[in-house]
């Protein structure tokens, strides 16, 4: 699972390790991946970032050594930035498609054969935001990554259901993650932002990282097994509106 240091991804190693998994965290900060891992010993930690080309040959490579299969790849990993067009930096772009975007592509690439091999699943985490017609203003790189990654759940599914290989995606709304603060939004805004959204979200709250990670767990399930090439909203009905 990439992104395993904070919010979703922490919660859903964690999750998967009170399942009774074996779970393999990537992130760029050791400490906060150590974090994540306290307290269970089935989580195991890679501190890597996910854009650098020889990352997808490591955290298979890791992956491997440490279990020796791998049944289920998390697509997790992002990084957002608040501009809009006329603000955009080419670098700012990069880093964001970078990581939110191609380092997915090549991860799943590099670990084929070893989803094949015991017919795994890959759940990619995009955004309820992105989803539909929805428009994203000042957010539009992220968002443009997020919708990339629902095509390429619906592609993968086609293309490699003949290897056995199930793709799935999970849509999260606003989910009090703490993504706002580390994209550099100062703390008090964040939290305005979370209550306004509470507001127009028809279930009157936002979402919390458990329950997203709930659902990734149950979309890995052998029980889920008919589902493929489906990106689940999970959002409390906002993307409905």
């Amino acid at each position: 699972m990439t992104g395993g240091g904070s919010g979703i991804g922490a919660a859903t190693a964690r999750k998967f390790a009170e399942e009774g998994a074996q779970v393999l965290i990537v992130g760029r900060t050791e400490a906060t991946l150590k974090e994540t891992a306290r307290g269970h010993d089935r989580i195991h930690v890679l501190a890597a970032d996910i854009h650098d080309p020889d990352a997808p040959e490591r955290i298979v490579a890791a992956a491997l050594d440490a279990f020796g299969r791998i049944d289920v790849l998390v697509n997790n990993a992002a990084v957002t930035g608040f501009a809009s067009l006329a603000q955009l930096d080419r670098e700012e772009v990069r880093a964001q498609l970078g990581t939110n975007l191609i380092a997915p592509v090549f991860l799943t690439q590099q670990a084929l054969d070893s989803l094949e091999a015991v017919k795994g699943v890959v759940v990619n985490v995009s955004s309820a935001g992105s989803l539909g017609r929805r428009a994203w203003p000042d957010n539009s790189v992220y968002g443009m990554a997020k919708t990339a990654m629902d095509f390429l759940t619906r592609t993968w599914a086609v293309e490699l259901a003949p290897r056995g290989i199930r793709t799935v995606g999970i849509a999260p709304g606003v989910v009090d993650t703490g993504v706002g603060v580390r994209a550099g939004m100062p703390e008090e805004a964040y939290r305005a932002f979370l209550t306004e959204m509470a507001g127009r979200i028809p279930s009157g709250r936002v979402g919390r990282p458990e329950e997203i990670a709930w659902w990734i767990v149950q979309l890995a399930r052998p029980q889920a097994s008919y589902a493929n090439g489906t990106v689940l909203a999970v959002d409390g009905a906002l993307s409905v509106t």
